[in-house]
């Protein structure tokens, strides 16, 4: 039973083991820093998201976890300065254009990946809009459900299962991010755009 318990408590604390993660600011990830998050704070959102009973829920505490990252990121950097858009901040240490967001809120999905908080989704590369107005957004895919048989999971293809874009370049540091399907961001505007 000693064994088990020292066992137990060696897995859960380096599972919430303090992890780094690199963010870009200043537009075009021109600048970067490494923010420090803590094994209490990656608890809490690891947390957060295993409240989730599908994959609708899970998406609604990720545009909460991403924004609550954001706000944990910008006590340590710049970005805490940083608006939504690009012109409400504009010329601004620590603003952040959708480059910016696009690859920061990447690295905190893949963080919250690695520390296995996602059970509904994975993600992907980023998805561009536009070419030359263009825009990027972190992408998260829609995992086949756990209860569907083997073949019908995987004779499911990628373009079948659903996308989501995972965009915190419209909302003020620290706020929820913007999810929703990726076919619907094709057509957002949003404000501060």
């Amino acid at each position: 039973m000693h064994r088990f318990l020292c066992l137990l408590v060696l897995i859960t604390t380096s599972s919430y083991a303090d992890d780094s993660v690199s963010v870009c600011f200043n537009y075009g990830c021109v600048t970067q820093a490494t923010v420090k998050f803590s094994a209490q704070q990656l608890s809490s959102v690891t947390q957060t998201l295993a409240a989730a009973h599908d994959a609708g829920e899970e998406r609604t505490l990720l545009a909460q976890v991403i924004g609550t990252l954001y706000a944990w990121a910008g006590e340590q950097t710049p970005i805490h300065a940083d608006r939504g858009g690009n012109l409400a901040d504009a010329g601004v240490q620590g603003a952040m254009d959708c480059i910016d967001h696009s690859t920061t809120t990447t690295r905190f999905l893949h963080l919250l990946e690695q520390h296995d908080a996602l059970h509904f989704h994975h993600v992907i590369a980023t998805t561009r809009r536009g070419w030359i107005f263009q825009h990027l957004t972190a992408t998260i895919e829609e995992l086949p459900l756990a209860t569907a048989s083997a073949a019908s999971a995987t004779s499911a293809t990628a373009a079948q299962r659903l996308r989501f874009a995972v965009d915190s370049w419209y909302v003020d540091n620290g706020k929820p991010a913007i999810v929703l399907p990726l076919a619907e961001w094709f057509n957002y505007g949003g404000s501060g755009v």
